[in-house]
Parts: C-alpha cells; structure tokens; sequence
C-alpha cells in the first residue's frame, strides 16, 4: 500500500511517538510518507521527525498560509490509497479536500470536531473513546491497542548510573512522573499531594517533561527540594526502570502511552481514574485515584513509599508494535475495499 500520515503538531509526545511508530512498523512493508509542518520542532527542539527510519519520507507543510493548498498537492503527487491524519487540524484539512484516497483519523484525544464524522474510518485507542462518536457516524470504527515498542532491559550497574542521575543516596525511593507540563496532565495534584504526604527523607519526585506549566510547577514544587522538574528528555525510556514508582496524576487523558512505557520497564503504577487511565489500571494493574484528588493520592503515596511494591511487568504484547501495526494494515485494507466498493 500506498500510506500517507499527516501530523501538523510540534515536539515529541504521545501523539507524535504513536505515529512515528505506526510509520516505522509499516515503512518496512509499504511506501510510507509523512507530512508535518515546516515549523515542527517544540521546546527543547524535540521533533517526530527524529525519530523515524530513513525509509519514510518527510513533507514540511507551510505552518499556516497555503497549508491545505500544500497538502492537496501533495496527496497529488503521492496518489497514496490511504490518508491517516492525526489530531485535529490534520483531520479538519483532509475533510475538506475530499480526497478519493480512503481516509482514516486516529482519537488521539476525543471526537471533538465534525471533521471526524468524514472520514472513512476511525481509530479509537481507548474503550471510552466509543462512546464520544456519534451514533450517525456511517464509516468504520477500530478498537486499536496503543502501540508500544519495548524497550530494552538495561543492565544492573546501568540502572544504579540512572539512580545516581536521579540524586540522594543508594537507598533513595524514586517516584517518576513523565509529559506535557500542562494543566491537564495534573502536575500541580501530584506536586500538592507529595507535599501533603511528606513522606520520608529519602523519598524524591522527579518529573520530567516541558510545557506551558514549567514555571508555575516550578514555584508550587520550590518549597520541598525532594521535587525536581528535570526538562526534556530523549532517553526518558531508560529512566522507567529507574524508578521505583510511576505516577499518572491526569485530569484527562485519552490513553497515556507513558503508562504502558512505565509498565514495560517494571515501574508499580498509581494513576487517575481519567479516560485511558483507568482501562489500563484494570487491565494491567496499579491503583487508581480519583482525578484531582490530592488527598487520596497523597496516602496512596505515602502508603507505596512505606511499603515499597514490587516491580510489575505485565503481558503488554498485543500492544506490542509488529502485533498492533498488523491489525491497523487490516483495518485499512477493509477502508480501501470499501472505498473501491463505493467509488465503482
């Protein structure tokens, strides 16, 4: 097949991971282009683009003027047989263009746009993500299951190099917490519910991630230097195995691919009960905390750093991107019949 993904996003989150991933898994089997705009690098120069295989070619769409003409041009020049936009700026240009390639649109948050409701297929990455589409919805709907790459396991005196980074002594408990520093990650509850719990000296708290929240996180965590906000990084997939503790403090998330990443290197989880949060706590395990509850999560803090609980690794496989990446290649073979069908 033919794919072409469009992302107009900037940096490198979940969004971004997940798409680069399903170009990488398919690039190998299947002629594969992804288009971004011209100005795609977020803070700390973070990009998509660094992260794919050479085989897949990039396109730099204008940031805004002459973006839809650019794209239309394009799909011209590709005649691909399938458009996979993601997010929803993406999805509002493909909408309009009309194209007669099949067109598929991944939920990565929710269905908040009529845009969705055009194209040919849907991917929801969450249960609840079906209950958000409307019911005069004509094209088809696939249940995808996030795609993770597991990482690999990283040896003892590599782990302990990892801790030392982290800081405190050997016998330090690490509580990791990873994402956009934005106000619906649910920083500041997990910042407020550590400082609530006050839990033992050589417990810290690290979050790493950028975002518009930095300086206001910053100030709220100033108080107790047990909390560090350490930016950026690439190499965050190593730090999992790190820590003794991960945290997902979200007010709303659709399906957090850094849950699934925490669970693949052996991190206990506490999260929210929002959105994905849940489905994966009661798939895989972990505890749950109502969102914005600082109370609830401050005892379960101080509970999980008295009593230290095991590291978890969970049969993740059919996440696992060679198993997830089959599935979505069905799902848009059936979009390309259908659209053939209709078309004939």
């Amino acid at each position: 097949m033919n794919i072409l993904h469009v992302i107009l996003s900037q940096g490198f989150a979940g969004s971004e991971r997940s798409t680069a991933e399903s170009c990488n898994a398919q690039c190998g089997r299947h002629q594969v282009t992804l288009a971004v705009r011209r100005r795609h690098r977020g803070r700390g120069q973070a990009s998509i683009v660094d992260h794919l295989d050479p085989r897949v070619e990039v396109v730099e769409l204008p940031d805004r003027l002459g973006t839809q003409r650019a794209l239309a041009a394009l799909i011209d020049r590709c005649r691909p047989d399938v458009i996979h936009a993601h997010l929803r700026r993406s999805t509002r240009l493909l909408a309009r263009l009309r194209p007669s390639a099949a067109t598929v649109a991944t939920l990565h948050v929710t269905y908040n746009a009529d845009c969705f409701g055009a194209m040919d297929g849907l991917i929801c990455n969450a249960r609840w993500q079906f209950d958000d589409i409307p019911d005069h919805y004509s094209g088809e709907i696939f249940k995808a299951n996030n795609s993770l790459q597991p990482h690999r396991r990283l040896e003892p005196e590599e782990i302990a190099a990892l801790r030392r980074d982290l800081g405190g002594d050997v016998g330090c408990f690490h509580i990791g917490g990873v994402g956009r520093l934005t106000w619906k990650k649910g920083w500041d509850v997990l910042i407020r519910a550590f400082i609530a719990a006050d839990p033992a000296a050589h417990v810290r708290l690290n979050l790493f991630g950028a975002g518009s929240s930095e300086s206001a996180l910053r100030r709220l965590a100033r108080p107790d230097p047990r909390i560090r906000l350490r930016g950026y990084r690439q190499d965050i997939k190593d730090y999992y195995q790190a820590f003794d503790l991960f945290v997902c403090p979200s007010r709303f998330e659709p399906l957090p691919r850094v849950m699934l990443e925490a669970m693949d290197g052996g991190a206990p989880v506490i999260a929210s009960d929002a959105g994905g949060c849940r489905e994966l706590v009661e798939d895989y395990g972990g505890d749950l905390f109502p969102s914005g509850d600082v109370k609830t999560l401050a005892r379960l803090l101080k509970q999980r750093s008295s009593e230290p609980p095991r590291r978890h690794r969970p049969d993740l496989s059919t996440h696992h991107v060679p198993i997830a990446g089959r599935a979505m290649e069905a799902f848009y073979r059936r979009l390309v019949e259908r659209r053939s069908l209709v078309s004939a």
